[in-house]
């Protein structure tokens, strides 16, 4: 019988405690904080663990991230090395992140946040629209939840293009790869959509010299704001 470690918010301890305890009756599932004798456990299940508990477990043999992105647990200096990481991708986490992205698209598109200031300082001035097929739409990682992304906005009429750090193929869409790619995808979007996860190779990748690469007026979703490169 393994050990399995949970460690997440009471919340979702609550909800994935019975089904795990169901869908898994031949191993033993310990929920933090009580997790008992530490050299017995196998697996951890974890979001946003304290620093230095997967070190704390000594026979630990895979750490499963209870999220799209691993960067809650690469910020542990003491994480432990040789120990593999899988992270979790699920149908209601990409949906979910897809409707986000749809919806900070759409708010940039059809000028939301103009609509807004002029809303709050009681004016009214109609805004030039372009149709969706004439945005091209920049999705920085193409990866599961980039491409699902990529069809929904597709299906919308948005110009879509992805980029990924290694060349890809995907039926459908321009792509690009590497430092060269990168500098193309950004020059063609009038919004871009990072969904890249956080490790030490694309920290920074949002950067000042990025955005002066982008036309002038183009929006970040993510972030839900307009740039202008020829400012400042």
């Amino acid at each position: 019988m393994a050990a399995i470690l949970f460690r997440s918010t009471p919340a979702a301890t609550a909800r994935w405690r019975p089904i795990l305890g169901r869908l898994m009756p031949e191993h033993e599932i310990r929920c933090w904080p009580e997790i008992g004798d530490k050299t017995a456990i196998d697996y951890a299940l974890v979001w946003q663990p304290e620093p230095g508990l997967l070190a704390s477990l000594p026979n630990l043999k895979l750490i499963f991230g209870l999220g799209a992105g691993v960067d809650h647990l690469l910020r542990d200096p003491a994480l432990p090395k040789g120990v593999p990481i899988v992270r979790l991708v699920d149908p209601y986490m990409t949906d979910a992140m897809s409707e986000y992205v749809l919806l900070s698209v759409l708010r940039l598109h059809r000028q939301d946040l103009d609509y807004l200031a002029q809303q709050r300082a009681g004016v009214w001035e109609e805004r030039e629209q372009k149709n969706a097929a004439e945005r091209p739409v920049g999705i920085l990682g193409f990866g599961t939840l980039g491409q699902d992304a990529g069809r929904k906005l597709k299906a919308l009429g948005f110009d879509v293009a992805g980029w990924s750090r290694g060349p890809k193929e995907i039926a459908g869409f321009a792509t690009y790869a590497g430092a060269a790619g990168l500098d193309a995808l950004l020059a063609r979007s009038e919004i871009l959509v990072c969904l890249l996860p956080l490790t030490a190779e694309t920290t920074g990748i949002l950067s000042a010299a990025a955005f002066a690469r982008l036309p002038r007026g183009a929006g970040l979703a993510s972030r839900r704001s307009r740039i202008d490169p020829g400012a400042g």
